[in-house]
């Protein structure tokens, strides 16, 4: 296993500033760029069009040698990632219909380190899991995070921070920095995320103190979210930091009002490339990772979405991950 990188502790978890809040707006003179503002005031125009220009590297011999011969004669990286609107990690262009976003960006270019073709299946979030279970895909590229449960069956080689947001109607006055904060609450959360298990633990907390449980809804997609949480039909929106930060930039509805370790009060969460459990792909994955980090085309893709913050100095192969119960 690579060394681990400095992990935040909970107070630092709690209050991890996002790298984009605060302010957006739209380019009007070509429709195909957004801006967001970080809270230093630093703003990064955001390339929403369907033509990318997407950051690339260079193939490593050494590094495409480590992928497994099958892969290496397809000549292809199939690629999984989830179908949802969620930008900036992935998201369709202005054309409605060609992907983009961090998570594919840096795909790509794990891809172009491997020597390989990088082609990505957009699917749901429960098809990504079924489909590098029955190996019809290579890797997912999805916002995934290292927990020591789905380390019984993937492996993992880490590429980004992973911070969750509470997003809430803009002028609420709510604040989470705990389980106390939503003790009662009704609280929107993705199925099968590391963000329900985290909300369920905390209502189980909460009862266990003599407080009122968390009332959790799920929703078929993000647009029927926000408009149950413009409608006050629910308090909260639990869901990756950088989609909820960068929501309510450009949407100038609603406000992060609180921030959590995707891995809970003890650990940084890690988000990962994930695949089948000894496929052979997780090593090669990882020192592509680390080739791009040290050659600067990683931080050249995480800048432009606006996410240099949720950087890391390592990928790691199958690093401690969300602990089975959090507590």
């Amino acid at each position: 296993m690579s060394t681990l990188i400095p992990r935040r502790t909970a107070a630092v978890a709690l209050g991890l500033a996002t790298a984009l809040v605060l302010a957006a707006c739209g380019n009007p003179s070509d429709g195909g760029t957004t801006e967001v503002a970080d809270t230093s005031g630093r703003t990064t125009k955001i390339n929403i069009s369907p033509d990318q220009n997407r950051i690339t590297t260079d193939r490593v011999d050494s590094i495409a040698a480590e992928v497994p011969e099958e892969i290496r004669k397809r000549g292809t990286l199939e690629i999984v990632d989830s179908s949802g609107s969620a930008a900036p990690l992935t998201f369709y262009a202005t054309d409605n219909k060609t992907v983009i976003g961090v998570e594919p960006d840096i795909a790509y270019l794990v891809a172009d380190v491997l020597g390989l073709k990088a082609h990505i299946n957009t699917v749901s979030w429960e098809n990504i899991f079924v489909g590098l279970d029955s190996a019809k895909y290579d890797v997912g590229f999805s916002n995934i995070t290292v927990t020591e449960e789905r380390k019984e069956k993937y492996d993992f080689a880490t590429y980004r921070e992973d911070n969750l947001g509470f997003e809430a109607k803009k002028g609420s006055g709510l604040k989470v920095t705990g389980p106390e904060d939503v003790a009662g609450r009704t609280v929107a959360v993705g199925s099968g995320t590391n963000q329900e298990k985290l909300l369920i633990e905390w209502s189980k907390e909460n009862e266990k103190a003599g407080r009122k449980p968390v009332n959790i809804k799920y929703y078929q997609n993000d647009s029927d979210t926000y408009l149950a949480l413009q409608s006050g039909r629910i308090d909260l929106y639990l869901g990756p930091n950088p989609t909820a930060a960068y929501h309510a930039a450009t949407t100038g509805k609603t406000e992060v009002v609180g921030t959590y370790s995707g891995a809970g009060s003890t650990l940084q969460g890690l988000i990962a490339a994930t695949t089948k459990k000894d496929s052979g792909l997780a090593k090669p994955l990882a020192d592509a990772l680390n080739h791009v980090i040290e050659n600067g085309s990683y931080a050249k893709v995480l800048g432009r979405w606006g996410l240099s913050d949720e950087a890391v100095t390592k990928s790691e192969i199958n690093p401690p991950g969300l602990p089975k119960t959090n507590k």
